[in-house]
């Protein structure tokens, strides 16, 4: 595999989850679609390559989807087109230490 390949999956109609593994026993990540607009975001060696912001939000008392979770996956640039639109700029601060 080259540095700069994308792993290339098929992911079925019915399934929900935008991460793929080689196998539910190890977790090795073996790739991660975006939600928004179905790219598929490198991966390499298990490890993301490229910039991915992952949503997860439970919803509790007193709000319409009440006991219900949902979790996302943005590839940067679905990522910034959505952060563009916000009233109230993000939050953003320089760090040092990247994981």
């Amino acid at each position: 595999m080259c540095d700069n390949a994308i792993v290339s999956c098929k992911i079925p109609k019915e399934d929900k989850s935008m991460k793929i593994y080689f196998d539910d026993n190890t977790k090795e990540l073996k790739a991660i679609v975006c939600n928004k607009c179905k790219k598929e975001i490198r991966v390499k060696n298990g490890m993301i390559m490229e910039g991915c912001f992952h949503g997860s939000v439970r919803f509790g008392y007193f709000s319409r989807k009440d006991g219900t979770e949902h979790s996302f996956d943005l590839c940067e640039e679905c990522y910034d087109k959505l952060i563009e639109g916000f009233a109230i700029p993000v939050k953003e601060e320089e760090t040092t230490e990247l994981l």
